[in-house]
């Protein structure tokens, strides 16, 4: 890192057991979550000390708290499933690795993406299968991502026929979730960092599950279950959201949970939150409470971001219909940095910036936007669509070999097993969804950023015995 950077955020384990003891198994309702908290007693790839240097986050003394490190595992190693191929990049800083970032390493990721011009995608995923694609389209672009999950998305997650009462089945697949993600991002050799999206005050018994997860989850593995949270209290009073996220804040920062802060409102309407009404003046932040979010919040600590508006709009509308300012995130950097003073990083961008409601929005206001700091774009409503696109254009291709399970244009007596077979339609929503992704890195100036240069073809992977499936 530059030499300017502040002190780094130094990661210190403090084992909340004797120094001989070993952590308790934890009870998990999952079998697979089990037997990975029983098997495993550190915090997968981290050394003791990681003597990195975040610019973004402002000089304070910050400790993420972890566990006492017995040896360097890997969630392979902790299951019994084969040891993946890659172990570390070539041109991301050494704290990042493959699978899941937490505290330093989520961190350094971070900056990296600031001090590089480039902005993460954050996509949300409703499945495993829509958690493959995001990870298949990573690798593919050699790439870093952010799969996240809303509380719909995590519900879904669970299974629909789940009671939600207290939002069990909303924290339960969010859970879920995690564990697919944290198995299976070591396989690709893809980093990512694991969030969740909007939470709104009537949702906050939601995170409080998950943030209790990753607490009891820090207690074996030194690190919390999930990277991050969003607390999306913008349509409450500034002050409120602001207290809250504080409180928030205080709790997360001690086992590396980083927070995103949401000041203004995004348009549009997503997961059952419609704001399609908004006032226009509300869909652009002002400096002033942009500087006042910072303030307030560095005074407990700087693992947070800020998802600001600026006419971000949820969904895709006719072009012209939204109005993006990228400007305002301009210059809210510049009344910070008036403000700090001598204090202010050499980058002049001390806020990390988050773009909502990317969408449907002209390449030259997402480019712009990173110039000013965004390091991360959320992507639903585009991915939506492709995944949908992928199976209509299954059913259109094959539709004569869909309608009855025997009997094609082949012949009366053929079978059509193999293209009513449920992996046929979703795999073709998902190399749609590949496809769609690798605009989105590429809008984000995202590829070629680990250094591993293009991606094996996977071997084996034909269907059932008769051989290959139509996809």
């Amino acid at each position: 890192h530059a030499s300017h950077a502040p002190p780094s955020i130094a990661i210190k384990r403090h084992s909340p057991l004797g120094e001989d003891d070993e952590p308790p198994i934890m009870k998990f309702a999952s079998a697979a979550a089990a037997a990975l908290l029983a098997a495993s007693t550190v915090n997968a790839f981290v050394p003791v000390q990681i003597a990195a240097a975040p610019s973004a986050f402002r000089p304070k003394d910050v400790s993420v708290r972890s566990a006492r490190p017995l040896a360097m595992t890997t969630v392979a190693d902790d299951l019994g499933i084969p040891e993946p191929k890659v172990a570390s990049y070539p041109k991301l800083p050494a704290s990042v690795h493959p699978g899941v970032n937490t505290g330093q390493a989520m961190v350094d990721l971070l900056n990296h993406a600031k001090e590089n011009g480039y902005a993460i995608p954050a996509v949300n995923c409703v499945s495993s299968s829509g958690i493959n694609a995001c990870l298949e389209a990573a690798r593919k672009n050699d790439a870093p991502v952010i799969i996240q999950f809303s509380s719909g998305g995590s519900q879904f997650y669970a299974g629909k026929a789940l009671d939600n009462t207290d939002f069990r089945a909303a924290i339960a697949g969010a859970v879920s979730g995690a564990f697919h993600v944290r198995t299976l991002a070591e396989q690709y050799g893809v980093p990512v960092i694991l969030h969740t999206d909007h939470c709104a005050k009537k949702l906050l018994p939601w995170i409080d599950g998950l943030i209790a997860a990753s607490e009891r989850y820090h207690e074996s593995h030194g690190e919390p279950l999930f990277s991050s949270h969003m607390i999306d209290l913008s349509e409450e009073p500034i002050e409120e959201n602001i207290e809250i996220c504080k409180d928030y804040l205080a709790r997360m920062e001690k086992i590396g949970l980083l927070l995103e802060m949401e000041l203004g409102i995004t348009g549009g309407e997503e997961d059952g939150v419609d704001n399609t009404d908004v006032a226009l003046e509300d869909l652009y932040s002002k400096p002033e409470e942009i500087y006042q979010v910072y303030e307030e919040l560095t005074s407990i600590s700087d693992m947070f971001t800020v998802a600001a508006a600026f006419g971000n709009v949820h969904g895709v509308y006719s072009p012209g219909n939204v109005k993006l300012e990228p400007k305002i995130l301009d210059r809210a950097q510049d009344y910070i940095n008036e403000k700090l003073g001598d204090k202010a990083p050499e980058d002049k961008k001390p806020v990390l910036f988050v773009f909502h409601g990317g969408s449907g929005s002209a390449l030259e206001d997402i480019q712009e936007a990173i110039g000013y700091g965004v390091i991360k774009m959320n992507i639903d409503t585009d991915t939506q669509w492709s995944y949908w696109e992928g199976i209509k254009e299954f059913e259109s291709k094959y539709h004569d070999f869909l309608q009855t399970q025997i009997g094609n244009p082949e012949g009366a007596d053929k079978p059509n097993k193999k293209y009513y077979d449920p992996r046929e339609c979703m795999r073709a929503a998902e190399l749609k969804t590949v496809e769609r992704l690798e605009q989105s890195f590429a809008d984000l100036r995202c590829q070629q950023i680990c250094g591993l240069g293009d991606v094996d073809e996977a071997e084996n992977v034909l269907g059932p015995r008769r051989g290959g499936l139509p996809v």
